[in-house]
């Protein structure tokens, strides 16, 4: 049987190649046939996940309340020392130093990728911000959102941290971040959908032991994680029910 793993839309493009080494990687050590299926948005993914042709996915925090509740997807293993965060950042020449002096009525730029913006609207509630007295215009790359500031057609840009840190330098000395969240307990964790259910414990093994072996270490550092470690259930179940907390 032939098995679709998929990533979150939101990885950063520098890390591409490393998703496709990753799949060669588990598909020599399971012995199974798993095709990499990328997909350009959250739209486009979500609808094979809805026609259950999705087995394994390194899936967003938002994500994995519908996987786990609607799909039975399981939790594996999650990068080790990596959570998401969000960053609010402007234009360097942007006088604010502070979301507070922010003013109602900016344009602030965000992708597709659900627990990111919604961390950074929290974030801004600081500046007496939200929905109701700011415009969102929606990109398909935290790479467009920075470009968007740039050029002014953007006051404030949301964005995942991880993809921030990876800009380029010319780029970031354009920029300048408000406010970096610290929530530290939300994360992407690697799935498996009911079809790979009863490989679970095997596949967790392999991933976790993958940092004690020098090729497989090779193979994470195209990823830029250092290891995998193990999610237990409850651990998924706590930062569902914290999303659906900080949702509210």
């Amino acid at each position: 049987m032939a098995y679709t793993f998929t990533v979150s839309p939101d990885f950063t493009p520098n890390h591409l190649s490393g998703w496709y080494i990753f799949n060669t990687w588990l598909q020599k050590q399971c012995g199974a046939a798993i095709h990499l299926e990328m997909y350009d948005n959250f739209q486009v993914q979500r609808k094979f996940i809805q026609h259950d042709q999705i087995d394994l996915i390194y899936a967003n925090p938002f994500d994995a309340a519908m996987l786990v509740r609607e799909k039975n997807f399981l939790p594996l293993v999650k990068a080790a020392g990596v959570s998401d965060e969000a960053i609010i950042a402007v234009n360097a020449k942007n006088a604010a130093e502070d979301v507070a002096y922010l003013s109602p009525g900016i344009t602030v730029a965000v992708t597709e990728d659900p627990d990111v913006t919604m961390m950074g609207m929290i974030m801004l509630e600081a500046g007496d911000l939200d929905a109701s007295n700011i415009t969102t215009h929606v990109y398909d790359s935290y790479v467009l959102v920075a470009k968007h500031l740039l050029n002014g057609n953007a006051d404030v840009g949301i964005f995942l941290a991880e993809a921030y840190d990876d800009l380029s330098n010319m780029v970031k000395k354009q920029l300048k971040i408000l406010v970096r969240s610290q929530i530290s307990v939300i994360h992407h964790a690697l799935m498996v959908g009911p079809k790979l259910a009863a490989r679970r414990t095997e596949i967790q093994d392999l991933l976790v032991a993958m940092n004690h072996d020098e090729k497989s270490q090779e193979v994470l550092k195209s990823l830029n994680f250092d290891a995998w470690v193990k999610v237990e259930d409850e651990e998924m179940e706590f930062m569902i029910d914290l999303m659906d907390t900080l949702a509210t």
